[in-house]
Formats: C-alpha cells, sequence, structure tokens
C-alpha cells in the first residue's frame, strides 16, 4: 500500500480502532478509506465493490457501487436453528443469498455501508460474532462437520471453541463499535484457564494483546481439527492440523501438523502452495497452550517485510522444521511433548444423504450446489427450503468444510417430513449426481472479489455440465476425483491438492493443476499455463482416457497419477528457497533506502 504498510496501520490503530467508528457512521462517506479497510477485516468484513457494474459506471463518471461482505464465525460449522433464521432475516439486508465458506463460515454480500453496523450487532447477539472471522489473526477453527454423538467427536467440537476463544482479540474496539460497548459473550463453551508458565514465555513483547500484542500476526493464520479417517477440513492445507487419538475411547492426545497453506502468485517461485508437516504429538490437557506456542512463534518470527511471504507455511520453511519444534517446545516450559503419531485420513468428500448420529437421531448432508444460498428462478430454493425446516423442526445446521449443509438431530419420525420439504422447494438428493459432482467446488470469485482475475463459482457448474458426459461415457461416474476451482492464484477454493485444480489467470483463461490427491495429502503439478475455459473439459479427459485405459484393479485417479506420472512444472525446494532469499533481501533493501 502506497500511505502506509499493513504493519504500520496495525500498530498505529490503537487496538484495530482507527476511525472506523466515525466512518461507518458518516452517511456522506461512500467507502472507507484503504487504511481502514485493512481494520475492517479484522472485525470481520471486507469492503468490495460490484465488479459487473465498474466499467459501466465509469463510464457515466460515477463512483463504484461498494459494499461490503460480512462473514459470521461459528467453530466447527455450528449454528443453531435461530442463527440460521437470523442469517436468512439478515439476506435482505444484503444480496438476497447466502453463501457458505469453505471454513464453515457464513458470508453476505452486498450488505451497504448503513447497514454494516446492524448486521454485526445482530450477528452478535445471536451468540455468534465476525471478530476474527478475517484479518491477521486466527480465523475460524473449522471441525469435523458430520454430528456423530461419541466421545472423540464431543471432544473435538469443545476444542474447537476453546480455540476461538484463546485466540480472539481483545481490544474493545469491537464492542465499541459495533454494540456500544456492550459486552457480548459468545454462545461457545468456555475455553481452559492459560498455563501460566507457557503465558510467560508466550505473551506478546510491549503490547495490550496477551498474545497478538500491538501488531497482531503477520497474515491471516487457519486451524482444522480432523476426526481419522475423514479429512473434510483439509487437514495438511491448514497453518495449524490437529487430529486426536482415542485410548479407551477418550481423547488422550493430539498429533499437530503446521505449515500448510495454498495461497501464491502465478510465475513467482518463492511463492506456492505446501502441505503441512507433522510437528508433534501432545497430551488433550495441553493442546490449546500447544497452539499458542505455535501461534506466537509465527508472531515473532513470520516475514513482515513481504505479505506474499508472511504465512506460517513460509515461517517453517525458512526456519526448518526441526528448528521450528525446537521453538515451540521452548515456549512450553514443563510441558513434554511426543514424537507426532502416524496419521490415516482417507477423504475430503462429505458423506452426504441420510445417516444415523449414534444416539436413536438422525442427520442429513444436504449438497448446496458451490455453497450459495438462495432461491433460484426454476431451481432449487435453498433459502425456502432451510427457512422451513428451521421454523418447523428447529434443528441444529452445521456447515461443512465443502459448504454443504448438515441438518442435526432429526428424530426418525421426521425423516419423511424433512425430505418432503427439500422436495418441496426443489432441493434434491444426490443419487444421480457423478461423485465428482459431489465434491467440486469453487471460490466466489466474480463479482465481488476484489483479487478475482477470472470466474469461478459462476462457471464451475457449466464446466461440470460438460465434464459429468466424459465420466459416465468412461464408466467413471462413481470414481473420487476432485475438481476445484478458484479465480485467482491465492487459493481459496483449495485447488493445488485437487485431482484437478483450475486457477484463473485472466478473464477465461485457467491454469490447470493435475495430480493432488482426494484424500488432500499431496499436491498437484501445474501442467498448462493457460486453458481457455471452454477448453478445460477437453484437457480433463484427455487425463481420463489414459487413466481408464492404464489404471489397475481398485486403482484411483490420485493413485494411478502418482503411480504413472510425474506432476508438472513445479518449483524445486532449492529453487523455492534461493529466490525467497533474493526477494527478501530486495525488499529489506528498498526499506532501508525508503528510511534514508
Amino acid at each position: 500500500m502506497s500511505k502506509a504498510s499493513v504493519e504500520d496501520i496495525k500498530l498505529e490503530s490503537q487496538g484495530l480502532r482507527g476511525k472506523l467508528g466515525e466512518e461507518i457512521s458518516d452517511a456522506g462517506l461512500s467507502h472507507l478509506p484503504d487504511e481502514s479497510n485493512v481494520l475492517m477485516k479484522f472485525h470481520g468484513s471486507y469492503q468490495q465493490d460490484d465488479r459487473d457494474l465498474r466499467a459501466k459506471l465509469n463510464k457515466e463518471g460515477k463512483d463504484k457501487a461498494w459494499s461490503f461482505m460480512i462473514r459470521s464465525k461459528m467453530p466447527g460449522g455450528r449454528a443453531s436453528a435461530e442463527q440460521w433464521l437470523l442469517h436468512d432475516d439478515l439476506c435482505n439486508k444484503a444480496s438476497g443469498s447466502i453463501r457458505l465458506t469453505n471454513r464453515q463460515g457464513i458470508q453476505l454480500h452486498g450488505v451497504l455501508k448503513g447497514g454494516v453496523k446492524e448486521v454485526i450487532s445482530s450477528v452478535c447477539h445471536s451468540g455468534l460474532s465476525t471478530m476474527g472471522a478475517c484479518g491477521d489473526v486466527v480465523r475460524n477453527t473449522m471441525g469435523p462437520a458430520a454430528p456423530i454423538k461419541d466421545a472423540v467427536h464431543a471432544d473435538v467440537q469443545v476444542l474447537t471453541e476453546e480455540l476461538s476463544n484463546r485466540f480472539l482479540w481483545r481490544s474493545t474496539a469491537y464492542a465499541d463499535i459495533w454494540l456500544d460497548g456492550e459486552k457480548i459473550e459468545p454462545n461457545w463453551e468456555k475455553g481452559p484457564e492459560v498455563n501460566p508458565d507457557v503465558r510467560a514465555v508466550t505473551a506478546a513483547p510491549e503490547g495490550d494483546d496477551p498474545i497478538y500484542g500491538k501488531v497482531y500476526l503477520p497474515r491471516k493464520f487457519k486451524i482444522g481439527v480432523a476426526v481419522e479417517p475423514s479429512n473434510d477440513v483439509d487437514l495438511y492445507s491448514q497453518d495449524v492440523g490437529i487430529v486426536p487419538h482415542v485410548v479407551d475411547g477418550k481423547v488422550e492426545g493430539c498429533t499437530i501438523t503446521v505449515g500448510g497453506g495454498f495461497g501464491m502468485s502465478h510465475g513467482q517461485l518463492n511463492t506456492r502452495p505446501f502441505l503441512g508437516q507433522p510437528l508433534l504429538y501432545i497430551k488433550r490437557a495441553n493442546v490449546v497452550d500447544a497452539i499458542e506456542a505455535i501461534v506466537t512463534t509465527q508472531r515473532d518470527n513470520g516475514n513482515r517485510t513481504e505479505r506474499k511471504n508472511a504465512r506460517l507455511k513460509y515461517t517453517v520453511q525458512t526456519m526448518g522444521i526441526d528448528a521450528f519444534r525446537a521453538e515451540v517446545q521452548r515456549r512450553l516450559p514443563g510441558i513434554e511433548t511426543f514424537p507426532a503419531k502416524e496419521l490415516k485420513l482417507e477423504t475430503v468428500e462429505d458423506h452426504l444423504g441420510w445417516h444415523e448420529q449414534g444416539d436413536g437421531k438422525l442427520y442429513v448432508a444436504v449438497y448446496v450446489n458451490m455453497g450459495r444460498v438462495d432461491n433460484k428462478e426454476g431451481g432449487p430454493q435453498y433459502r425456502a427450503a432451510f427457512r422451513e425446516i428451521a421454523e418447523t423442526l428447529k434443528c441444529p445446521f452445521i456447515i461443512t468444510p465443502n459448504t454443504n449443509v448438515i441438518l442435526a438431530d432429526i428424530e426418525p419420525a421426521d425423516k419423511d417430513k424433512v425430505d418432503a420439504i427439500l422436495a418441496k422447494h426443489g432441493v434434491v438428493h444426490t443419487d444421480g449426481f457423478t461423485r465428482a459432482r459431489k465434491v467440486a467446488h469453487a471460490c466466489v470469485a466474480l463479482p465481488t472479489c476484489g483479487l478475482s482475475l477470472s470466474e469461478s463459482e459462476r462457471v464451475l457448474p457449466g464446466i461440470l455440465d460438460k465434464i459429468d458426459p466424459i465420466l459416465r461415457e468412461l464408466g467413471l461416474a462413481d470414481e473420487p476425483i476432485l475438481f476445484r476451482m478458484t479465480g485467482c492464484p491465492n487459493g481459496c477454493g483449495r485447488p493445488y491438492n485437487a485431482d484437478f485444480g483450475f486457477v484463473g489467470r485472466a478473464p477465461n483463461k485457467y491454469a490447470m493443476f493435475v495430480g493432488g490427491s482426494i484424500r488432500g495429502d499431496r499436491l498437484a503439478g501445474l501442467e498448462f499455463k493457460s486453458v481457455l475455459g471452454e477448453d478445460l473439459p477437453g484437457k480433463v479427459r484427455e487425463f481420463l482416457e489414459a487413466f481408464k485405459a492404464e489404471r489397475k484393479d481398485g486403482e484411483i485417479f490420485a493413485d494411478w497419477f502418482a503411480r504413472t506420472r510425474t506432476t508438472g512444472e513445479a518449483p524445486t525446494p532449492e529453487q523455492f528457497h534461493i529466490e525467497l532469499a533474493e526477494r527478501t533481501a530486495k525488499l529489506a533493501a528498498q526499506k532501508v533506502v525508503a528510511a534514508e
């Protein structure tokens, strides 16, 4: 940023306060200045404009069509029926739809500046929050979506809430701006007490916030908790991944992975996706303290010179996993750690349809096309269906990491009632879908994302319409093949560990990555630098035909690709470190010159 760096803005913000209160209330101000937009992210919102209207408005000499995206934070994707209904009501203050996120949150797009305070306040009064849903802090903590009633799933949900509580930023600015000073506690489980010995080591230096200090983290920080064998949270894509291990029916401890993350820039070797690496195993009582030690290690060692290299994945790569582990252990005085345990994760897919919870009740996972909950003319009336179910059955809602919706705690006697409501509103089960379509996902992209280089959410369904017949023709309709698309290389749709990842480069042009895995445990390689959108199905067909001809009995696409192909163009670790070092040195020199 030309006026002030993000680090300077955070430092001078008085606890993320800045001038947000005055500027949001100023009816004469059409949009927020850049500096305030940086701070707005910490409060759970991005300022955006309708890019479909940009050219027309510019030609007419008018201002952009400014609005805000507001993101609700819900650990493990959990929301009550009342909280779901509130968000449905708030659609009337937004664009008329709910966008489910692959971090198990809810986004409302198109909120006008005059309505922002009402929306955020309403979310908070429901028992949820937008605090830390965006910004350079720990984001919404993900957890397994299936509401299975056993000890491990119950403990994991508590853990997601403990982590959310521990890493909320502590400034009063949030309550002062959006709640007129009223203190509202989110409807989450109270987190465990901080080990005083750990806090003595991890406390932020010269900062008001005990964890984040005055400049918070170098970049966003993402945590996901998976229960074997499901990898629906895409564990290896997270800054920190957590997997509980059960002994005698109870969670004894957790294996922790670090350093996953998918953001990159086209053609820049010093930016690239990485999968998380095993760090350590630790007893359950010490897990939250261990995550604090990891977060504060990133706070103190992350790159604050270049935001493109500021995520934890680069800190781990620069320090090396052994040195990073040693630093985390140093920040856990008196707490024993152990070698990470082997993980067995099988698929990132949701288990769609009806299932037993284990307590005599049922849940149903409902497919939501690209996570967009609206009432389509001539199509599924998702909003109407979910509203009627929430009002009638008052059941909990769970947002899955694949942007579907789980309706939980359904009495067996109400199963037909739920199916009838869904059918009445055109929301169908996925019995006739290809397996690939059930798990395919796209980021929001145009028209609201300011970073998008190409379409994503609006075009992937049409591309799948052309890929589905190919899969059926080749007898592959039931094969677990993962397709993901993003409008830019930042990777919000997690394309870099998919079997096929389409990444926007320019309008209707996509880089095509191939060779990830439905398990989420392998990175894809760049096969084609630029492919027109209409040509993507043909490129996919080439790989699918080879797979059909060369596969062994029972071999899935991911395993066939690993056995028969090398991944496409990707930098070696040596290339990455060389370019990263050169880039960091160059930026440091520029900063010295600017200071002089």
